[in-house]
């Protein structure tokens, strides 16, 4: 199965996730698609957190900050993925640490999500919803907007169910029929 949820920062998305793969996917080996590469304290506190919550879960930690598509040589093909997170991916795989802009990459990473797709089974990926807001961006900052929801909409058209996290509840807006059975 193939799970994809959305939602806003730091609302237990990953959380759920993970509670997703452990309960919801065959008990084959996980996996868990580290994607956030820490460029501060904050960052560090995260991964932190997310390592101590998913502590005895089972998890076998792959950290991908890019090129996605490598996990397919590092792993079986038969296990359950975590893929924490697409907004991540797309920070790490645009913004290069000498301010350069790549704006070919989410090309790369729908290419990337596509052979992951193609060849995981089971699957559940993460991304952060931006959307929300009214507030006028710059174009440097409007084209990361538009890149996510690119990786979102592929995500949402490639996989079995949909999610969508908030503050109270996870919404269904796809599959849930197929949740259900679980």
């Amino acid at each position: 199965m193939k799970i994809f949820i959305s939602g806003g920062c730091k609302n237990g998305k990953s959380t759920y996730a993970q509670w997703l793969v452990k309960y919801c996917a065959p008990p084959v080996p996980r996996f868990y698609i580290a994607t956030m590469q820490s460029t501060d304290k904050e960052d560090d506190e995260r991964i932190l957190r997310h390592q101590q919550e998913r502590d005895g879960w089972g998890f076998i930690t792959i950290e991908q900050y890019t090129s996605i598509e490598n996990i397919l040589q590092l792993c079986y093909h038969n296990g359950s993925f975590l893929l924490d997170s697409l907004t991540a991916l797309l920070a790490n795989e645009m913004f290069s640490p000498t301010g350069e802009v790549d704006n070919t990459a989410c090309d790369r990473i729908c290419q990337g999500l596509n052979k992951i797709f193609d060849k995981l089974a089971n699957i559940v990926v993460v991304s952060d919803y931006i959307y929300s807001d009214a507030f006028l961006y710059d174009e440097f900052t409007e084209s990361y907007r538009r890149a996510l929801a690119t990786l979102d909409r592929l995500a949402a058209q490639r996989c079995d169910i949909v999610l969508e996290a908030t503050v109270t509840q996870i919404v269904t807006h796809k599959g849930g029929d197929l949740l259900a059975l679980h």
